[in-house]
């Protein structure tokens, strides 16, 4: 097993920090998962490949850009129509899906090492997150397991509400230490811990 190295380390501050007048309002943490895989089926064959993650990876997709599920240590949700985003903490995913989906229903593309996985928690994370993008993040808009695919500036993200009060993020890991960073100060105002 190959230890993984944050990009993060740099700026990565531990602790309690901003204003913790109303209590703490966010927790912001990298998840660090062993496999991030991009799955994109061919045209038609969307449900065969579904059915392959479900196989592969024991997660049981919705059809539909947006739909998604979370569990302990997976989750996946499509990114947009016939593409899917599959995260799991096991190392070796992007194998077992190379070997569910063959060439002719679509392809798999192994993102662990050019991805950073955030999470941010806590009753102001929608709040937080609005700063950053025109989306609502609400409960009845946002549903949980949800995601979507958007960008901050120049900055691509993938966000899934893996809980009523927690999304995770899966952006650019070349992009992640200033996303940091802004994410940290964005969250100032309403008081955060780094776990």
């Amino acid at each position: 097993m190959v230890e993984m190295l944050s990009p993060l380390q740099p700026v990565w501050r531990p602790g309690s920090h901003g204003n913790f007048t109303d209590g703490v309002g966010v927790v912001l943490s990298e998840t660090q998962p062993g496999s991030i895989v991009q799955v994109a089926a061919w045209h038609g064959e969307e449900k065969a490949v579904i059915a392959a993650i479900r196989t592969a990876a024991g997660l049981s997709l919705p059809d539909g850009a947006g739909g998604g599920i979370a569990t302990d240590g997976k989750a996946a949700f499509g990114i947009a129509p016939g593409k899917f985003l599959v995260v799991s903490d096991d190392e070796g995913l992007a194998d077992s899906l190379l070997q569910a989906i063959p060439i002719n229903l679509g392809t798999v593309t192994d993102l662990s090492h050019g991805r950073t996985a955030l999470r941010i928690a806590g009753p102001k994370a929608e709040w937080v997150l609005a700063k950053f993008f025109a989306i609502d993040f609400s409960l009845p808009a946002f549903p949980l397991c949800s995601g979507i695919s958007t960008n901050h500036h120049d900055i691509f993200a993938h966000i899934q509400r893996t809980g009523p009060d927690s999304f995770d993020l899966t952006i650019f890991r070349s992009f992640a230490r200033s996303f940091w960073t802004a994410l940290c100060h964005a969250s100032e105002e309403v008081g955060y811990e780094v776990r």
